[in-house]
């Protein structure tokens, strides 16, 4: 783009993905005059996923507006709880995620993971399929248009992307609900249905058992229970706060 200028504001969780904008938390860019100001901005780096509403000259505008020269435009990040409508809230976590995708199910929420690298275009189809928030650090993967919506997780540690996640979505929880390796709903079971994933000393130790109704895995509170319920627990106590 080589055309008249605009001047761009960004919220300053977004300067993240605009370095030219930092010191300030604004940068000017060019504009040709028929791009929409959602390419605009993405063409700055930052995805759509992650841009919530925008403002030219104070007033609201959508992300088909094409921006004209002189323009003061601000960027806002998405609200807080996010709502996305059209279909129950449920995710699916890009390749790097696993550790969350797991910890998102122990908390009882629909999560779907790629556990090997399936491509992006698969991804983003699979994502407008089921109708999941694709969550990744991937910007690209963000970009793609058919996906059905989707997040930027801005950390590397698991704890603090669990948090952002629950923070910025507020999913239902149901604890101790949904299997941590398929994400497939738990029952109850007897130590008999189970008695062949079993050790000795786990046959003896424990009596309360459940069952993966997909995978069939066995679960018992054993050795990582009380780190677990740790997770557990903060996540519980921070939503009641919340709410």
């Amino acid at each position: 783009m080589n055309g008249p200028q605009i001047h761009v504001e960004f919220a300053p969780e977004l300067l993240l993905f605009v370095p030219q904008a930092r010191p300030t938390g604004a940068t000017k860019t060019a504009t040709d005059g028929v791009s929409s100001l959602g390419h605009v901005i993405e063409s700055l780096g930052v995805p759509l996923t992650e841009v919530g509403a925008l403002l030219v000259d104070g007033h609201e505008v959508p992300v088909s507006h094409v921006p004209a020269a002189g323009e003061a435009v601000t960027v806002r990040t998405v609200d807080r709880p996010q709502r996305v409508p059209g279909a129950p809230l449920r995710f699916l976590l890009d390749v790097h995620l696993g550790t969350l995708a797991r910890r998102l199910r122990l908390l009882g929420v629909d999560t779907a993971y790629e556990a090997t690298d399936i491509g992006d275009p698969a991804l983003a189809a699979r994502s407008a399929a089921e109708k999941r928030v694709m969550l990744s650090r991937d910007r690209g993967l963000l970009r793609r248009r058919e996906l059905w919506a989707g997040a930027f997780v801005y950390s590397t540690r698991p704890d603090e992307q669990l948090q952002y996640v629950l923070d910025r979505f507020r999913p239902e929880l149901r604890p101790w609900t949904r299997c941590t390796a398929c994400n497939g709903l738990l029952r109850k079971a007897s130590k008999e249905e189970v008695a062949d994933q079993l050790k000795g000393g786990t046959h003896r130790t424990y009596d309360v058992f459940a069952q993966c109704t997909e995978c069939e895995r066995a679960y018992w509170k054993g050795a990582h229970h009380e780190q677990l319920e740790a997770i557990v627990e903060r996540a519980l106590s921070r939503s009641a706060q919340e709410d």
